[in-house]
């Protein structure tokens, strides 16, 4: 015989408890916490199993288990925070609801976000009881993360096509992930740095003396992770074609080679259309517009940006420059190539939930 586990308390909802539930787990801004405990209540309500549940929702069993039981022995206070001995909570679920709310759907009088001053004033509770209710709901008014969702009309068409040449790249040819670090400044500090000494960081000064720019452009190459590089005072159509035929001269004449572009101008100037069909064996791909995270080279930049140009000193262009060069030489003695991993479908799906989280609209 099957075994069918133990026997579950009955759940029942009555009809004000589902109308509070299906008001917390439609609500486009609220908890995702609290919604998520929600939707497996009212999933349970309906006579499915914790299995079928938590297959539904994306969760774990346990989880199901767990907001099941405490639904069932506690009611709508069971899912706002884990049960303590002692003294019962003075606080119900309305005005724990009120501070979710308020966190979430407005901003204090004078003040971009709430703090938790400012919300104990709003609330009369007190500023211990508002960041407790803040970390059970896993709220932190005071953190902010940036963003910047492409509006590219074929941003599905570029990310199967970018992707597609990192996870499986086309036989006899090479993969060269392509960019400009444009404005990259010779800065000279206006007085000499200290060094660091134990419990002390190295400190510098925040004014320097600008000595003119250079832009670096490189191309990595995914396959082995070593650069093809150039260093040009500007950044037009005309520095890009010379380095494109630097690309076509250090390139084996057998082999095709494939491009990963940003959507910049000078990719796509008259100039560089007429190189491209001059050469037929280069192929340009573009990223999405927004979308330069697409782009691997970007993180060779950071790489740069981290071990050589954020604690710079030069007093010319000239000897930034050499630096630049002698650091890209150092890179190729021992290149290190970055493990693609996630596939275009993954990538989708996880910006899909973004928007289901964020916006309420998945697709």
């Amino acid at each position: 015989m099957a075994r069918t586990g133990r026997p579950k308390a009955e759940l029942i909802v009555t009809d004000a408890e589902r109308e509070q539930l299906q008001r917390w787990a439609r609500r486009r801004k609220s908890s995702q916490a609290l919604a998520l405990r929600s939707r497996i209540v009212l999933a349970c309500a309906e006579g499915h199993d914790n299995k079928t549940v938590a297959a539904q929702l994306g969760c774990a069993g346990a989880t199901v288990g767990k907001w099941r039981s405490r639904f069932v022995t506690h009611g709508l206070d069971g899912l706002t925070d884990e049960p303590r001995p002692g003294r019962p909570p003075t606080i119900g679920t309305d005005r724990v609801e009120d501070v979710v709310v308020a966190t979430l759907e407005s901003v204090p009088r004078n003040a971009t976000h709430w703090s938790r001053a400012k919300m104990a004033e709003r609330t009369g509770l007190s500023k211990s009881t508002i960041g407790r209710i803040w970390r059970s709901f896993e709220l932190k008014p005071h953190r902010t993360d940036g963003f910047k969702l492409s509006n590219d009309p074929l941003f599905v068409e570029k990310v199967h096509d970018v992707v597609g040449l990192y996870v499986n790249p086309p036989d006899a040819a090479v993969v060269l992930c392509v960019d400009e670090k444009s404005q990259v400044q010779a800065l000279a500090r206006s007085q000499p740095a200290f060094p660091m000494m134990p419990g002390m960081p190295e400190k510098r000064t925040h004014d320097y003396i600008r000595h003119g720019t250079t832009s670096l452009f490189a191309a990595f190459n995914t396959a082995d992770g070593t650069v093809i590089s150039s260093l040009h005072r500007r950044h037009r159509s005309t520095e890009f074609r010379r380095f494109l035929a630097k690309i076509d001269a250090q390139v084996p004449e057998h082999l095709d080679v494939h491009l990963v572009c940003d959507n910049y101008g000078t990719h796509k100037h008259p100039t560089i259309i007429d190189w491209l069909a001059k050469h037929p064996r280069f192929h340009m791909h573009f990223t999405p517009t927004y979308s330069s995270w697409l782009n691997q080279v970007e993180r060779f930049f950071a790489y740069v940006t981290t071990d050589l140009l954020q604690r710079s000193d030069h007093r010319s262009v000239q000897a930034l420059e050499r630096d630049i060069r002698n650091w890209v030489a150092a890179w190729n003695d021992d290149p290190k190539p970055f493990i693609w991993t996630k596939t275009a479908e993954q990538i989708l799906e996880s910006l899909a939930r973004f928007l289901q989280r964020t916006t309420g609209a998945g697709h």
